[in-house]
Parts: C-alpha cells; structure tokens; sequence
C-alpha cells in the first residue's frame, strides 16, 4: 500500500510538473481538473459524491443515510457549496475561509450561515472549503459524502460541481423521476462524467412515490433504458439503477420507522452501496486511474501542441546549419587537398638532386656564356612562378569560401648570381693572352671568348653527359677548359643547394600560415534558437517524465516518448582540416643516385645529385601526369559548385567538365530540371551524343559525367604530343566529346 502511495505521488508531482510547463489560467478548467485530481490521487478516503441538478434532494437523501439532519434542506436551492462529510466522535463543522480563517463549531448550524446561498441566491465567494464530521458506521470505515451544489442553475456552481465531481471514486447520479433525464443530465453525464473518465456511477431515481402506480412503472422502463444505456463500471452481480423516496426515507430515519425505510427504497440501497464500496475501496486505484488517463491525455496533447512547432523549428536550423557546415567541411578538406598537391609539387621541385637534373647543365652553360641573369628569368623564374601560383590559388579560393585570415603571398627570392675564381691560364698557350682573372655575377664568357669559351661550353656538357675513361684520369693534366666547365658546374650546384634550402623553409613556413586561411569557425547560435531549444528540453523532460510515472501505473499511452534533442556544439569551435605532407626522398630515384655518384667521380666536385639534362624536346606525358591533371580540375569544379551552394542551395550551377586545349574552354551549365526537346534535330543530336558517349538514350546525368571522365583520360590530346597522327586524332575525338557532353548537360 505504501509503496502504491509513493506511485501515485510522484504520478501527482509529474502532472503537476507538466502542467507547469504549459503556463495554464489558474481559472481554466484544465489547472483545476489537474489541481484536483492530484490532491484526490493521494486521498487516503473513498469519496462518494451525490450529483445532478438543484431541487432534486442530494443533501435529503444524505441526511437519510446519516440518519439525522446533519446537511441544510429547504425547498429552495440551498447548497452553495461542496460540504465533505467525514467521520468524526460528535458532530462539528470545519470551515476554512480563502484568507486562511478557521472556523470551528460544534454541530452544523453553522453551515446556515457559510454553506448555504446568500439572498442573492450567490455562493459566498470567502469560502475555500466546508467540512461534517459525523459519528456514523459507515463513515468510520475511511468512506466520505460530497454534497455536491445543485446544477443547472448558476454558472458558478456548476463549475464547482465539475471541479469536485473529478475527486469522487464513486458518484450518485441523483434523478428526478417526475421529468426524468433531461437533456442537460444527459450533456453532464457524457461531458463531466464519461469523457472524465469517470464510469463509476449509480443512478437513484427520487419522488417516484408521488406518480400514480400506472406512472411508476412506465417511468420504471425509462429508468432501466438510461442506466443500461450508461457504461457503468461496477463490481459484477451489482445493478447501477435504484429507487429511493428520499424525504419519506429520512422521516422513517427520525422516527425510526424500518419498515418505512425499507419501503422507501433506502436499505436496499444502503446495503448495495455498501458491498460496492466494500469492493472498490481497497483498490481505488483501478477507479481513480482512468480519470488521471483522461487528464494526463490532455496534458500530452497541449505540451505536443507546444513541442511539436519548436521541434519543427530547431530541426530546421540544425538541418541548415548543418548542411552548410558540411559544404564547408568538404569545401576545405578539397582545397586542402589541392593546396598539398600543389605544395608537394613545388616542394618536389625545390629538392635538390631534381633542381640539378632539370636545369643544372642549362644553368651552368648560362653562367659560361654570359646569359646566366636572362636564363634565371625566363626559365628558372618563370617555372617557380607557376607552380607559386598553382599553390596560392588555392588559398585564395579558401579565403573566397571562409573570409577568414587573407593569405599572403608566396615569395622565394633567388640567391645572389654565381660567383667563379678562374685559374690561371697555361703559359704554353699561345691563344690565352690573359691572366687568370675573377668573373663575379655576369658570367665568364667576356673572358673566355674564342676558342677557348667554346671549349669551356664542351666540357660542361662533356663532363655532365659522359663518363670519362679511365685512361682520361691518368692524364698529368686537364685542360684548362675543363677546369674552367667544372668550376662552372660547381658554382652552380652551390647556387641551386642554396636556392632550394632557403626555398623549401620559407614554403614549411607559408604551409603553416596556410592552415589559418584554409578553416572557418561554426558560427554561433543565435540566443532565439538558444532559448527554444532549452524550451524545448524542458518541455519534451516533461512530456517523458509524466509518459514514465503513468507507465509505472499501468496507464497506457499513444504516445512514444521524445529522443533527446542534440545540443548545438558547433559554438566556438574552428574546423581545420589537416593535410598529409608528401616526402620526397632522392633515394627513391635509382637513375638520379647512379647519375650523381658518376658526376662525382668525374668531377671531382661537390656535385652530388645530377643526371642528363633533359631532351629539348617535350616528351608526351606519362598517363598519370594527365591524371592529375583531370583531379585537380575536378577539385576546382567542386569547390565552384560548393560555392553556389552556399550562395542557392535550391539552384545551384556547377562547371562543365572539359580542359583548357587549344581553343577549348570550360562552359558553366545549370543544374536546373532538364528540358524536353522541341525538335526533331534536337532529338537526333541528343541521340547522336548519346551514341558518341556509349551511354543508353536514358542515361542520367551522373552517367554522363562518368563516360566523359572515362573517355577524355583515354583521348586526351596532352597523351600524343609526340605522335603526330594520333594527335590529330585525339585532338578530334575530343571535340566531339566536348559536343556531346554540353548537348546531354543541357537537355
């Protein structure tokens, strides 16, 4: 039993939680209906409520069980409040007053004064409540009465009436057998009982003494309709329907007339309210719990009402946000990945041993022929201007996308120009009329012309392009020429290890001040969306909490509790993306390792890393060249579409595929729903592009995108530089695909 009380209160607590959160009127009818069922979940009385409409003689039947005059009567409404009859030693009246005022008295004359109408025929608005207690049997066994105000006849009590009657286990449906079931007892019957939950009603049908004997039993046939037309829930074997004449039944009370009290009907209904209560009071909660299940229903239906919208709403922001959130994320992590790209290309050509591959043997024959300044710009500057650009671009593409922190400018400055010290010249040389000298920066050509500088360009190419035999090496001296090729060679080596030692530390620097351009920050909530949410947690705690209390009564609900809305943990946090720096290490290149160990040998310099100078002819690229490439331009695609995604989610406009070859140029198309063809031209040029691709006529756009991607990587005209016939082919070939995929992309 004690444990049943502890469910019932944290059920009263739970409801009463609920209803806090929906900011109820105190005078609307759901604050009172829930104020009174929580008070009557933990009432450890059975409550018996005599109910219906003024003049039909509640308090008279009252005072016949009592078996005195205990309750007002007059012939005149009189009951102007609900009065609880309790079990006491004597009889005496509690009145508590709304200022707080308790008023004590011996006996109920008292009641004439606070529980009756005023002139007006007002209830007295100063009363908080009217309590009897009584010395009667009945009572003793933990039951109460409620005289109850009669209805239908103020607005007033009739509110009252409906509050109260929601606390009564059991209620007495009091009728008036002269003009029975009216059409407002049948209105309070379904709306302040039934749709209540409250189905624990027996009718008693009073003055059925004063109709005639034909009258009685006619009035008899109606009364069994309405009672088993009303879905009572009582003990089986009980009928909800009895008769009582209830002011002959308390006359024969007061003389102690049994015969008379039997014949009134009173003892057949005393004895059958008995067994009933003796059946219901030890499990009240089986009679309560339907009026809480209709309560609670509506609590549950009011709180979805207030859930539902900012659930909507914060769902939708999250979704936005979100959404953005993630174009960010893949928006940085593809410029990201471009930038390393395009980092580890430029770090790969600031190594060292590929630096003296590709231009060392230019470079040196530059610095011999007095053209060392000219070659530095226009071929060494002009090939770090570009791959500094295929870097930078990329933050400036994430400073377009995330306007976080501008990017600065990637600046290699170049070593100061080489310097040589020329040895002496051989006195046995007729054609050296001068001295050894110091050529510094402009080159050495001015003192090496002739013969002698032309043999110096030999040597260079001589001494990075063969091996020189053994029988070389044992002659008792070089010429001067080669003394002079490798002083060249070696000043040029110097020149580029110190080019690319200060190039690839200030590249290590630029890639960390990168990271502060390629992030964003989650922006921050704003405080309407802050406070819904917290709301909303409060409101959905409530709605599970009172979904729990009424699972741990049995109380079953439509309702599925609510998931615990995510907290919004994107305010002050930056998203960086963190790329994979690509190593490269000489030792990986069998070919440039032999060639530095030969330069080596021959030399006999610090020449550590070179090998053959490339052909001046551009060979054809490797197909994973053409390759990356295509991914780098797929990069750049993305990141535009990303763009206007965030610009029109709705509409957003991407680029079409295709290279810059030629005269080709990349053409941006609309993502927008496709247009059916008007004409029969431009059916036989969709079907014709459709044949060109491989594709079926109903290819979808994805499709398309995927057999042009596979086609160019196979035509693609940079794969057949050297080849002329196929050049021309390729060159061909891809038009035509270029064609087909702006004809599909548009259709």
């Amino acid at each position: 039993m004690q444990q049943q009380y502890e469910s019932y209160k944290d059920l009263a607590d739970s409801l009463k939680s609920a209803s806090a959160l929906l900011n109820l009127e105190c005078k609307s009818q759901l604050h009172q209906d829930i104020i009174t069922i929580c008070n009557h979940l933990v009432n450890p009385s059975f409550r018996i409520a005599v109910f219906g409409p003024f003049n039909h003689g509640k308090s008279t039947l009252l005072n016949a069980i009592l078996g005195n005059r205990t309750l007002p009567i007059d012939l005149i409404p009189t009951t102007g409040a609900a009065i609880t009859v309790k079990y006491g030693s004597d009889v005496r009246t509690r009145i508590m007053l709304v200022d707080g005022t308790e008023i004590y008295r011996s006996g109920t004359e008292v009641l004439q004064q606070f529980a009756i109408l005023d002139s007006n025929r007002q209830m007295r608005k100063n009363v908080a409540s009217v309590e009897v207690f009584c010395p009667h049997p009945f009572l003793e066994t933990g039951v109460e009465f409620l005289d109850l105000p009669g209805t239908n006849d103020r607005d007033e009590q009739d509110n009252l009436v409906r509050e109260q009657i929601l606390s009564a286990d059991l209620v007495i449906q009091l009728l008036d057998a002269r003009k029975l079931m009216t059409l407002g007892e049948r209105e309070n019957l379904r709306d302040w009982l039934l749709d209540r939950g409250i189905k624990t009603v027996i009718f008693v049908a009073n003055f059925l003494n004063l109709l005639e004997p034909d009258e009685q039993k006619q009035v008899q046939n109606r009364l069994v309709f309405v009672a088993e037309s009303f879905r009572a829930e009582l003990p089986p074997g009980f009928s909800n329907l009895y008769r009582v004449d209830a002011l002959p039944a308390l006359r024969a009370r007061l003389k102690g007339d049994v015969a008379a009290a039997n014949s009134s009907g009173l003892a057949a209904f005393e004895t059958a309210l008995q067994n009933i209560v003796g059946i219901l009071q030890p499990n009240r909660g089986s009679v309560r719990l339907p009026r809480v299940q209709a309560i609670a229903s509506q609590i549950q239906l009011s709180l979805k009402a207030k859930i539902d919208p900012i659930a909507i709403e914060i769902k939708s922001f999250d979704d936005k946000q979100n959404t953005k959130i993630e174009i960010k994320k893949k928006a940085a992590n593809l410029i990201c990945k471009g930038f390393a790209t395009s980092v580890g290309e430029l770090r790969d050509w600031l190594a060292l041993p590929k630096l003296l591959t590709k231009y060392q043997a230019d470079a040196a024959v530059a610095l011999a022929e007095n053209s060392f300044k000219a070659w530095q710009i226009n071929t060494l500057k002009k090939d770090l201007t570009q791959l500094q650009f295929a870097a930078v671009k990329w933050l400036y593409q994430a400073y377009e996308f995330f306007q976080e922190e501008r990017p600065q400018d990637l600046l290699m400055p170049f070593p100061s120009e080489p310097q040589v010290i020329l040895p002496s010249k051989p006195s046995n040389s007729d054609d050296l009329s001068e001295p050894g000298s110091i050529a510094v920066g402009g080159g050495i050509g001015w003192l090496l012309g002739g013969p002698v500088g032309a043999a110096v360009v030999g040597s260079i190419s001589y001494l990075l392009n063969k091996n020189i035999q053994k029988q070389d090496e044992q002659l008792a001296k070089e010429s001067y020429h080669q003394e002079v090729a490798k002083l060249c060679i070696t000043a040029i080596e110097d020149y580029f290890s110190r080019f690319s030692s200060q190039g690839l530390s200030i590249l290590n620097e630029y890639e960390q001040k990168a990271e502060k351009v390629i992030c964003f920050e989650f922006s921050q909530e704003p405080l309407e969306i802050t406070n819904n949410r917290e709301n909303l947690q409060q409101l959905q705690n409530g709605f599970n909490q009172l979904l729990q209390e009424l699972e741990k009564v049995k109380i079953l609900s439509n309702h599925q509790p609510y998931k615990e809305i995510p907290k919004y943990t994107n305010t002050n946090r930056k998203y960086s993306p963190q790329p994979e720096r690509v190593k490269i290490s000489p030792e990986k290149d069998p070919g440039v390792k032999q060639q530095q160990e030969n330069t080596a040998k021959n030399t006999g310099t610090r020449v550590k890393s070179v090998s053959p100078p490339p052909p001046k002819a551009s060979p054809s690229p490797r197909p994973e060249e053409v390759e990356a490439k295509f991914r780098d331009w797929e990069l750049n695609e993305e990141i535009a579409r990303m763009k206007a995604e965030m610009r029109s989610p709705k509409a957003c406009r991407q680029t079409s595929p295709g290279f810059k070859t030629g005269k080709q140029q990349n053409t941006t198309q609309s993502n927008k729903a496709p247009n059916q063809p008007k004409t029969q031209t431009e059916k036989d040029k969709i079907t014709r592009a459709h044949g060109i691709l491989g594709l079926q006529a109903n290819a979808s756009l994805a499709e398309v995108k995927l057999a042009y991607r596979t086609l160019v990587k196979k035509w693609h005209p940079d794969l057949f530089v050297n080849q002329p016939l196929l050049l021309k082919q390729a060159q061909e070939k891809m038009h035509l695909l270029n064609d087909a995929y702006t004809i599909l992309s548009e259709k």
